[in-house]
């Protein structure tokens, strides 16, 4: 999904939250300006779902819980809140939330050439500010590739890339998963024309 700037338009939080249920579309939220989200692809959401299916029935034995795309994240109370692409979290507080989750284990992001840069960048950096996340995980839309940052020691993040015939270890939810499981039924488009 991309987040598209709407027409500058300042609020305050609590504004925002009281607004953004009322809209036809979700809107992130940073800083006071909200931003729109556009409909990501067909690939894009296939691969958040196989991801979400794949992990749901793990995090259930574990008394965890797993969301796509509709449900934000509050990083801090006052800015930003996100749509990730899939969520977990095994808090209590979260499981009960109606509107947002306050503190996952687990943020995945699908990249995509129009969101790629957003979610190494903007979004990396204060995911990684949030004390609760324990992994954050970067699938790549274009090609079997994926990225996972593992919090360590401090504030030192480790980095594990893995591709094709690889399996993605999930160490904060104790999961492992082929990384073929991410890409099940996607056609990848051919850079040939």
């Amino acid at each position: 999904m991309v987040a598209i700037p709407e027409e500058a338009q300042k609020m305050t939080i609590e504004e925002y939250l009281e607004w953004e249920p009322q809209q036809e579309i979700r809107y992130e939220y940073l800083n006071g300006e909200v931003f729109a989200m556009t409909g990501g692809t067909i690939p894009h959401n296939d691969i958040a779902l196989n991801f979400y299916t794949a992990l749901r029935p793990h995090l259930r034995a574990k008394g965890c819980k797993a969301n796509v795309s509709d449900v934000k994240v509050q990083v801090t109370p006052q800015s930003p809140y996100y749509y990730p692409d899939v969520i977990v979290s095994c808090d209590a507080e979260d499981l009960d939330a109606r509107k947002f989750y306050k503190k996952p284990k687990l943020i995945a992001e699908v990249l995509s050439p129009g969101t790629s840069s957003k979610d190494r960048g903007e979004k990396f950096t204060y995911y990684l500010s949030m004390p609760s996340l324990q992994e954050y995980i970067l699938i790549d839309s274009e090609k079997i590739s994926v990225e996972r940052y593992c919090r360590g020691e401090g504030r030192m993040w480790l980095y594990y890339p893995y591709l094709a015939g690889d399996i993605v270890t999930l160490s904060s939810i104790d999961f492992e998963i082929p990384i073929e499981l991410f890409y099940e039924g996607i056609v990848f488009e051919s850079v040939n024309n």
